[in-house]
């Protein structure tokens, strides 16, 4: 390899360009999703212990932000979700994490119930910082009948974040795009 060819080289891709999925998205990438376009603004990972990771993606549309979380716990599992105000419950989270130490077995929103399906102690990173620091945090799933999703989150002893959302099959996320 002659001096040109290293000043120049570009890094391969770790994807088939021709048979993208879902579990290769990067920043920048666009893709199909419920009649809309959507690039990838953010890139997040998740470290739950034993080797286990996730992916979670900060996507925009011309007209909203979303996030697309991407899981492969023997199958994959995929969920499109917005950030919620944890007001929005219909319940105390701060309050009833201070009375009780642990999360609530029922959430309702909207006038729908969720019911937890798992806590996840882990780590977050932010993979557009140049650094490797990650961030712990606790995380509970709550689903309802109707495939929906609610996540909280608890970042310390009171901060604590919410999403809403739905679970999604594969299928549903089309033409995806490297936008390099």
């Amino acid at each position: 390899m002659g001096i040109f060819d290293k000043l120049f080289k570009k890094d391969k891709p770790t994807y088939d360009v021709t048979d993208l999925r879902v579990t290769d998205l990067k920043k920048k990438f666009i893709f199909d999703y419920d009649l809309s376009s959507w690039e990838v603004t953010a890139e997040y990972t998740y470290d739950w212990g034993d080797n286990y990771f996730s992916k979670e993606f900060k996507i925009q549309s011309d007209k909203e932000t979303l996030y697309l979380s991407v899981e492969d716990d023997d199958e994959l599992e995929i969920c499109i979700s917005k950030k919620i105000k944890i007001s929005k419950l219909d319940i105390n989270i701060i309050s009833h994490f201070r009375s009780s130490d642990q999360a609530p077995d029922k959430l309702s929103y909207k006038g729908e119930d969720y019911f937890l399906e798992e806590e996840s102690p882990g780590f977050f990173k932010d993979e557009s910082k140049n650094d490797s620091s990650w961030e712990e945090l606790i995380s509970w799933d709550y689903i309802s009948e109707n495939s929906g999703i609610i996540t909280l989150e608890q970042w310390g002893e009171n901060d604590f974040e919410a999403s809403a959302g739905q679970i999604i099959k594969e299928f549903e996320i089309s033409n995806i795009i490297p936008n390099n």
